[in-house]
């Protein structure tokens, strides 16, 4: 299986467990999408997508038209994607994805996290290049279309790599492919569950158990934090040198 597969099934693990986390960072997306495209979602695809997910992961109806609500509500106040980049303990490189009304109360948290566990933020943009940035795609198989095909008429379209998890199908692609992904997706008729962005290291640093759990509690800071919306590392967590 691929590295970026690999990367993200352990980190997928460790998030899944926590619902009303997953719904506010639906909601949050939601919000931001309808900002950007507007509320109906026949001519916005990125909500189109997100109202899929949602109702993927079981999300009450009510809170996705509460989403749209608040982006068209003249009163309420917007949400801004900010992205924090810092190193944890041991030279752990770590970013922060964030959605905030309130960039001063973010950043203020972020950095404090990163001080109460002996890490320290970074300068926007100084870690690009440990991480590549890419679309996923979870898409429902479609009878008859064989993988390694599919594969081959997708490399055209930017993805880079297929995995069948179970049920699903992964795809993933450059982050600059997804309109391009998508496109070609709902052109041919495949049922999407969730489009997502993710930060894949390029490669991986081994800690030991002691080490690995000082990292996972400055983590779950971050995973706590409302604002934060994704945390993306390059520790590595097979934890096969336990």
């Amino acid at each position: 299986m691929g590295r970026a597969f690999e990367y993200r099934k352990a980190r997928k693990m460790k998030r899944w467990g926590n619902m009303s986390r997953v719904f506010t960072k639906l909601g949050k997306e939601i919000t931001i999408a309808v900002k950007e495209g507007g509320p109906d979602p026949e001519t916005n695809p990125r909500l189109r997508v997100l109202i899929q997910q949602s109702k993927k992961e079981n999300m009450p109806k009510e809170n996705v038209e509460r989403a749209i609500k608040k982006a068209t509500d003249k009163d309420s106040s917007d949400y801004k994607e900010v992205v924090y980049e810092g190193y944890g303990p041991y030279g752990i490189a770590i970013v922060v994805e964030t959605a905030t009304d309130n960039t001063t109360r973010t950043v203020a948290n972020v950095r404090s996290y990163f001080n109460k566990y002996g890490g320290s933020l970074g300068t926007t943009g100084s870690l690009e290049f440990l991480f590549d940035h890419k679309c996923v795609f979870k898409i429902a198989p479609k009878e008859g279309v064989d993988i390694e095909e599919l594969e081959l008429e997708l490399i055209d379209f930017g993805v880079d790599e297929i995995e069948v998890e179970e049920d699903d199908i992964l795809l993933y692609g450059s982050f600059t492919s997804y309109s391009e992904i998508q496109n070609y997706l709902e052109s041919n008729g495949y049922e999407i569950f969730s489009a997502e962005f993710e930060r894949i290291p390029h490669d991986t640093k081994i800690l030991d158990a002691e080490q690995r759990t000082q990292i996972e509690k400055l983590l779950e800071k971050f995973e706590d934090d409302e604002d934060v919306q994704n945390v993306f590392h390059n520790m590595d967590e097979t934890g096969e040198e336990d």
